[in-house]
């Protein structure tokens, strides 16, 4: 079972609604009612243990480019194996609409992803994929640290709504067979 969520994201207001901090803002729709503790480098909370365990969530407050020592700190304190890890991130190679369960593979240029990459030792870890697409332009970095536009944010609520139901999916049972289904599902836009 999944035992660690991590949501990447930059913490602080001026980027709240950028596309780069659409795992942040998926959390706060889905774990609003957990008690958040600052603790190893972010923002944490447990869910558990019922008899099924612990199952930690946490937002790294170390800016994307560093979400590692976040990530990677807490799994060395709880001793939380890399396959045992589920990162949440934009993803610029998939369209905006787009939710994808994905095991392992490249970084895709993502910066967040190599650092936990560099803290675990290594890419194998599960991966909830927001789409953001590509842009129309060369700036890659100003249009991840840009916000969403109007139809994007509207749009918002049922690609939320759609990860939504893979996540709560992942709470209870293993990822694996999940992952033909979850591979690339897109929300309608219309």
């Amino acid at each position: 079972m999944l035992a660690l969520f991590a949501f990447l994201g930059n913490f602080g207001e001026t980027y709240g609604g950028n596309r780069h901090n659409v795992a942040w803002q998926f959390a706060d729709t889905v774990l609003g009612d957990l008690s958040w503790q600052n603790k190893f480098h972010g923002l944490c909370a447990v869910r558990g243990d019922g008899g099924g365990g612990k199952t930690w969530f946490l937002k790294p407050q170390t800016y994307m480019n560093n979400s590692g020592e976040s990530v990677g700190s807490l799994a060395r304190f709880y001793k939380i194996e890399p396959r045992d890890i589920l990162v949440v991130h934009d993803e610029l190679e998939l369209p905006f609409g787009t939710v994808s369960l994905k095991w392992s593979g490249g970084l895709g240029g993502h910066n967040g992803l190599r650092s936990v990459t560099a803290a675990l030792g290594t890419r194998d870890f599960w991966r909830i994929r927001f789409g953001i697409g590509r842009p129309p332009h060369d700036d890659v970095a100003g249009y991840v640290l840009s916000d969403f536009l109007p139809p994007e944010r509207d749009a918002l609520g049922g690609v939320f709504a759609l990860a939504g139901e893979l996540f709560r999916k992942l709470l209870v049972q293993e990822p694996g067979p999940l992952l033909a289904e979850w591979a690339k599902k897109k929300v309608s836009l219309e």
